[in-house]
């Protein structure tokens, strides 16, 4: 049988990007000689160094270029020297809206042996998904300024969203939740106060619910209530679907509930593969630790576990799954990135 090729770009970015990415490229080098397929790889040098020495962001070129790929790999984007939005919003969100990566998807699983900041609670009360939608809302940047730096100044910032953005959104999560065994949906919103956009939202869910996938069972939270029971109560869920300014909250308590931004990875998607789909870690780029071997890469392996599932190479995600759940129980804390990468590749 031929083997299936892959094409990844990686863009290991800024700070501990390229230690986290390595770990993660050596473990794919290892998983795609056992499970007999094969990837080219291309690295691209996007990020704030990057920038900052030639005063690229990233190109309209550069973005073509990266639709022929199939899947992104992506280490950490940040640097101190760089003045805050030029990356988030020039590369970051520019990616996500270009390449039309609708779905930002974030796992919250809480592994064997690590320790959740939530008394009395295990790793069985701790395993659900967050779909976001990823390319409306606030994010897209509708608003401006009248009378800027006065008394009377007015800032506006407009949330819209369309059908096709909120449907979209709502069919993947369900889809989602059809492959597990709970088969339970929650949209989380606000319609008691943002009574346009999220009556949108609530009627798109349940009309798409009721025709289109009656066996899963429908849930509604307000925003602030499902921050709350993330705490209390954080068994009571098992896939949301939300909008993409609470979806950018939720997911970030969520991660500290599993361990800290170490202990989480995401997939920012587009479903259709019409354009590559783009994979990682939700650390930042930790510039004071950078280059002394002292990063956890624990989450950039999730992202790459996440990547394989999303290329179809499941027997090859279950092998890092596997090794994550050996290596999760050690003291991490004490060991270096290349302990931990050792201790990966002896599992698999």
């Amino acid at each position: 049988m031929d083997k299936k090729e892959h094409k990844i770009a990686v863009i290991p970015g800024d700070g501990i990007g390229p230690e986290v990415c390595s770990v993660g490229l050596n473990l794919l080098e290892k998983v795609a000689a056992k499970h007999n397929f094969s990837y080219q790889k291309k690295m691209f040098p996007f990020g704030g160094e990057h920038y900052l020495k030639t005063g690229e962001v990233l190109s309209d070129e550069s973005i073509e270029e990266l639709k022929t790929f199939d899947v992104i790999y992506l280490g950490a984007i940040g640097s101190p020297d760089v003045k805050p939005g030029i990356l988030e919003k020039g590369l970051l969100l520019k990616l996500r809206f270009d390449l039309d990566q609708y779905i930002n998807i974030r796992p919250v699983k809480l592994y064997p042996g690590v320790e959740t900041p939530i008394k009395g609670k295990t790793a069985k009360d701790l395993d659900y998904i967050v779909v976001r939608e990823n390319t409306g809302g606030l994010y897209t940047g509708i608003g401006g300024f009248t009378m800027k730096n006065t008394e009377d100044e007015v800032a506006v910032q407009s949330m819209v969203y369309n059908y096709k953005q909120v449907s979209r959104c709502l069919r993947y999560a369900f889809e989602v939740a059809s492959k597990r065994s709970r088969k339970t949906l929650a949209l989380i919103g606000k319609t008691n106060v943002l009574t346009y956009t999220f009556d949108l939202w609530e009627r798109a869910f349940n009309q798409i619910g009721e025709i289109e996938f009656p066996n899963i069972k429908r849930e509604y939270y307000h925003v602030d209530a499902t921050c709350m029971h993330m705490i209390n109560q954080p068994e009571r869920f098992d896939v949301m679907v939300t909008s993409n300014m609470f979806g950018d909250i939720i997911t970030d308590l969520g991660a500290m509930t599993q361990g800290g931004m170490g202990m989480a990875a995401s997939g920012n998607l587009d479903p259709t593969n019409s354009a590559p789909s783009m994979f990682e870690p939700v650390h930042g780029s930790a510039p004071d630790i950078a280059g002394q071997n002292k990063a956890n890469p624990i989450a950039a392996v999730m992202s790459l576990k996440m990547m394989l599932e999303f290329m179809g190479e499941n027997e090859a995600a279950a092998d890092i799954e596997k090794a994550l759940c050996s290596v999760t129980p050690l003291d991490l804390n004490n060991m270096s990135t290349s302990d931990i990468e050792n201790a990966l590749c002896k599992s698999i």
